[in-house]
């Protein structure tokens, strides 16, 4: 079971807004120019899931908590945890709800820590971590066993292995199909390489590391890794770009169920509103999916905007449809609906399910 991981920042200014801080916002942000605004800042665990109408998962989220900034929490007087913390804290606790479930927890750049690695290491029976990795990260041999009667403190590491950007450099490329953005498939080129990966204070996370080489070259060379060193090289790809459906959840929260329009300031309303309005994505996915059982769901189109595949507008209005028939059949206000003429009803109903 695939699970992305990330973090979105809703902007919300105010001198009284509770949680709020000055936080990157990855969306208005580029390579060169970096964008910072002041909002809540959700750290976001979702499940990936494939519905029959779509051609790419859908990531539904499940858990989700603030971020606080370290003044906010130290003027408090609470513990201060960064993003990585309460990554680690809602994949705990979906692994306390389902011990006998198999997750790979998928995350950005800024979650590709040794922190985050060495959990879900310590936790290898149950989850698996894919994320970015360093061209110059520093790998090593496993220490080797310690002499019986030696004294003095035992080694920590190896010897020490290639980066992966020397390997890449000399190393031959294979060319695999892997799962790409968009519920794709495309040609990459890969080299891939095993090692421990060392961090001072947290010792060694066994990894197996991936370099990706598009062959079409409209995507930039990449450095992937996963916990589990007996994955291969092409599903640690298929696994990190299904990543990508997060961002398209957070885009439709956005859109469609004013994620980024709330006007709440105090701490109640904050720590509310948010998750009501992400657990509302999956309960809408799931209706609709539920819905569309054994029917071929087509995407409503108009002559000057044609679509290939269903979207969440289509589920969230057929979703509508069906609380607005229920509202015309049994409230008494209404009767007088009921008496027009079929096609003229069901015309009402769709233009009402579309209306924002």
């Amino acid at each position: 079971m695939v699970i992305p991981v990330d973090d979105t920042t809703p902007q919300h200014k105010g001198k009284h807004v509770w949680g709020k801080g000055c936080h990157h916002d990855a969306c208005r942000s580029t390579h060169g120019h970096v964008v910072f605004v002041w909002g809540h800042k959700w750290v976001v665990l979702a499940i990936n899931v494939k519905f029959p109408f779509a051609s790419r998962p859908w990531a539904l989220p499940v858990l989700c908590a603030l971020y606080r900034p370290r003044e906010l929490n130290e003027k408090d007087g609470r513990r201060h945890k960064t993003p990585i913390h309460l990554a680690m804290q809602l994949v705990a606790m979906l692994i306390h709800w389902f011990p006998q479930r198999k997750f790979v927890l998928v995350g950005d750049g800024g979650y590709g820590s040794h922190e985050l690695a060495d959990f879900c290491h310590r936790h290898h029976r149950h989850v698996t971590l894919v994320s970015r990795f360093w061209a110059t990260a520093n790998l090593y041999d496993p220490p080797p066993p310690r002499r019986s009667g030696k004294s003095g403190r035992p080694r920590q590491k190896g010897r020490k292995r290639p980066s992966p950007d020397a390997v890449v450099k000399k190393a031959k490329r294979k060319r695999f199909t892997v799962s790409w953005y968009g519920g794709k498939t495309r040609r990459v080129e890969l080299i891939s390489g095993e090692g421990h990966w060392f961090k001072a204070g947290n010792g060694l996370v066994p990894v197996r590391w991936v370099f990706v080489h598009d062959v079409q070259g409209t995507h930039r060379d990449e450095y992937f890794y996963c916990t589990d060193p007996a994955v291969p090289a092409h599903q640690i790809v298929s696994w990190f770009t299904g990543r990508w459906s997060i961002e398209v959840t957070f885009q439709e929260v956005r859109a469609h169920l004013g994620f980024a329009t709330p006007r709440n300031r105090t701490a109640k309303s904050v720590l509310r509103t948010a998750p009501c309005l992400l657990g509302l994505f999956s309960v809408i996915s799931l209706i609709f999916a539920r819905q569309a059982e054994g029917k071929d769901k087509k995407p409503a189109s108009t002559p000057w905007y044609r679509k290939a595949e269903v979207s969440f507008a289509d589920a969230l209005a057929s979703v509508r449809r069906i609380c607005w028939a229920e509202v015309l059949k049994q409230s008494p206000k209404h009767q007088g609906v009921t008496k027009l003429p079929g096609p003229l009803r069901r015309l009402l109903l769709d233009q009402l399910s579309r209306a924002t």
